[in-house]
């Protein structure tokens, strides 16, 4: 049976399926690129269920999350609705308000991003307006297919990054439903978090992506010093609550894990969540050749960001959405829930 092996490119995590394991939780699954095929995972078609193998040996049972029906329909002026918004996890839905960067025109965007693969290859477009967002917003609420939404842009050249088209996004989905917003962008200044906020976005991701200085100029050329980041979490946790911020972090770059830990320390001091993930390489990035880092070190990696959040009072239990709440990219939620050891 030939299966739909995810989206190519993508501001986040590209080129795979959601799955549900073991009638459970739900896994962002890698489908794409060299690292998979060399994986000794296997998705295994046994006709009445699908089962993940390892050598030979069935380890669990899986099942695809349903393509929702909204993709059918289109946008009141034509837009196929999937290339506005996208089912990611079991019930969050996800846009890309802005599919440019301004960082890959001048010649430094971050080696992991795809964000503008999907546009050059037609699968998206370029900006959704508030209209497309409260259309594709009412007709996935409408099929039940969603709980929470996620928002995220590419950095625009303008002072505000960006936050201006997230903000029409967000009145999009708050014309139509009260379900829980979460927004991502760069460092700003404080008057657009508060617009963002007062507007009904109820959770925010300010992704600094690794805490290793020398990590961080090479694969993220354009993000500021990590110091730059701290004022903009101290903030946006004053105005969205602790638990509502968070942060990526990524694994798998070079980094040491030191950087990760004492990472992981620092926002959570500030209430923030360190939202720690393993590098997935996308096809036609920079590091689409990159090994994603071994289980063993991303299982400690996964029980000491835990444990550190534990300690002072952060729970991602709590966050009310996005994709600390999906949870299909990281293992960090359960590894909070179930202390190892």
């Amino acid at each position: 049976m030939e299966v739909d092996r995810g989206r190519k490119g993508g501001a986040g995590p590209a080129g795979g399926r959601y799955i549900l394991v073991n009638d459970g939780f739900c896994v962002n699954a890698p489908m794409q690129g060299s690292f998979v095929e060399a994986s000794p995972l296997e998705l295994v078609d046994r006709h009445e269920e699908w089962v993940i193998r390892k050598h030979g040996k069935t380890y669990a049972t899986a099942k695809f999350v349903p393509r929702p029906r909204f993709y059918d329909r289109s946008t009141s002026d034509g837009i196929p609705l999937w290339k506005v918004a996208l089912l990611h996890g079991e019930d969050c839905l996800a846009s890309t308000v802005c599919q440019r960067c301004v960082h890959w025109r001048r010649g430094a965007a971050c080696e992991f991003c795809g964000i503008e693969l999907s546009l050059s290859r037609g699968s998206t477009i370029e900006v959704k307006t508030r209209s497309h967002l409260r259309e594709a917003a009412e007709a996935a609420l409408e099929e039940g297919a969603v709980r929470h939404v996620t928002l995220t842009v590419g950095t625009t050249g303008t002072p505000d990054k960006g936050a201006l088209l997230l903000t029409e996004a967000v009145r999009g989905v708050r014309d139509v439903s009260g379900v829980p917003i979460h927004v991502q962008l760069e460092p700003v200044e404080k008057k657009y978090l508060e617009a963002l906020r007062d507007l009904g976005a109820d959770t925010i991701g300010i992704h600094v992506e690794s805490f290793d200085k020398r990590v961080l100029a090479r694969a993220c050329p354009a993000k500021p010093k990590v110091e730059g980041f701290i004022g903009a979490w101290r903030t946006a946790v004053d105005l969205f609550g602790e638990n509502q911020v968070s942060s990526y972090i990524i694994a798998g770059l070079g980094e040491s894990d030191e950087s990760i830990i004492e990472g992981a320390k620092t926002l959570s001091e500030i209430g923030a969540i360190p939202y720690l993930v393993p590098i997935r390489p996308t096809p036609g990035t920079p590091l689409e050749k990159l090994r994603p880092p071994a289980p063993p070190r991303m299982a400690r990696l996964y029980e000491q960001v835990a444990t550190v959040m534990r300690d002072r009072g952060v729970d991602p239990t709590r966050n009310k959405a996005g994709c600390v709440r999906c949870g299909a990219c990281s293992a960090l939620s359960e590894f909070y829930l179930s202390p190892q050891g």
